[in-house]
């Protein structure tokens, strides 16, 4: 009776102890388990770090300044002084328009006043002489009133005179067309031997000047508005951007070797484009810039000292079009958030709001997770190996 208990009792701690061997065995399984599920995922810590904003716009060349030669005095051309599509200096002379018409006309001027001096002198000593007879009472008073009216006479003859001198000379400058401006002409529409008027609609030939030369901008009303108030908001320093130089992309994609800078924007909006006209000034020493040719400016629109990048291949777009991101919390599990995007930069988006500098944006593994899953997170290069 005793021989059969003891079977018994040591089957039954047999038994306990394999059953307390398996509860244990099965908790370390649950743990591993959960260890297992959480996903290894590449993060990138997002950092704030000051932003220069650019702005891409297109632009057409314009000439800093354009003459159109016209004649001021009527006459034939007699020569043309100058190389077509050469360049010339201010002050230089183009066209000889003959002169003879006109120096005639100096030359009665000049006569004229010759006259006139002698007319006062005679005039004068007549005054003189009535004045000491009037105090004789050798001759009257109306005599010698009319002396002195024809001494003062005499006198307004010589500056009538004079003024038609200096007329004279003016035209006889005239004549000889010279370059109000310094820069290249191009062609003459006038030969030797033309017939020329005084302000006449035709010019003659046009200067322009290509060095400094002008780059005319056009900006959305919408972006300059809301520049403007990010400007006054604080979000972005505007003094950088005055004191920012111009870059140029010409026509073939190469950039242009000289730095311009930003003069003025227009003050109204163009109503049939919606648009505002901005002018730089770039040097033009090589000439390579001209007047009508298509270009890209690149113009610095502030500096935006918080920004965050986030990297397009982190961001999503869910069924509203809104951009997402994937975020690790700080239980190591996935949280979803909202982005608001200003622009790309480069490879980046400008994350104006949903991220914040510290967050860990998950990059790589994003196909294997959902949010709430537990994950493991290690900087991206770390996590593709480990995948």
């Amino acid at each position: 009776m005793q021989r059969s208990r003891i079977p018994f009792f040591a089957l039954s701690a047999l038994a306990g102890s394999v059953l307390l061997s398996g509860c244990g065995q099965s908790e370390s399984a649950q743990g591993q388990t959960q260890a297992a599920q959480a996903v290894p995922v590449g993060v990138i810590e997002m950092q704030s770090k000051p932003l220069t904003l650019t702005k891409e716009l297109p632009g057409r060349v314009a000439a800093s300044r354009i003459a159109q030669i016209r004649p001021q005095v009527n006459g034939i051309i007699q020569s043309r002084m100058f190389v077509e599509g050469a360049e010339v200096e201010k002050g230089q002379a183009l066209y000889q328009i003959d002169p003879s018409t006109f120096e005639a006309e100096v030359a009665t001027s000049k006569a004229a006043i010759t006259k006139a001096q002698a007319s006062i002198a005679n005039a004068k000593a007549k005054a003189e002489r009535y004045k000491e007879l009037l105090s004789i009472k050798a001759v009257s008073q109306q005599d010698y009133d009319e002396a002195d009216a024809a001494y003062k006479g005499a006198k307004a003859d010589l500056l009538t005179a004079q003024a038609q001198l200096k007329t004279a000379e003016i035209n006889l400058n005239y004549s000889k067309v010279l370059a109000p401006i310094s820069g290249q002409i191009g062609k003459s529409d006038v030969t030797p031997g033309a017939l020329v008027s005084a302000n006449q609609a035709t010019a003659l030939a046009t200067i322009t000047q290509l060095d400094p030369i002008y780059v005319d901008l056009t900006q959305s009303s919408s972006e300059l508005t809301r520049l403007k108030k990010a400007i006054a908001a604080g979000e972005l320093d505007k003094d950088a951007a005055l004191h920012s130089k111009v870059e140029l992309k010409m026509e073939d994609g190469s950039i242009y070797q000289h730095k311009g800078t930003l003069q003025f924007s227009e003050v109204t909006v163009d109503p049939s484009t919606g648009s505002v006209t901005l002018r730089a000034e770039f040097p033009n020493p090589e000439k390579l810039l001209l007047p009508g040719m298509y270009v890209r400016a690149v113009i610095v629109e502030g500096v935006k000292s918080d920004a965050i990048l986030a990297p397009q291949r982190g961001v999503s777009r869910n069924t509203k079009g809104e951009p997402t991101a994937m975020v690790v919390s700080k239980d190591n599990t996935v949280e979803a958030r909202v982005l608001k995007t200003d622009r790309t930069v480069g490879s980046n988006w400008l994350v104006t709001d949903g991220l914040n500098s510290g967050d860990k944006l998950i990059v790589e593994g994003l196909q294997k997770i959902r949010p709430g899953a537990p994950v493991n997170a290690m900087p991206a290069e770390s996590a593709a190996n480990s995948q």
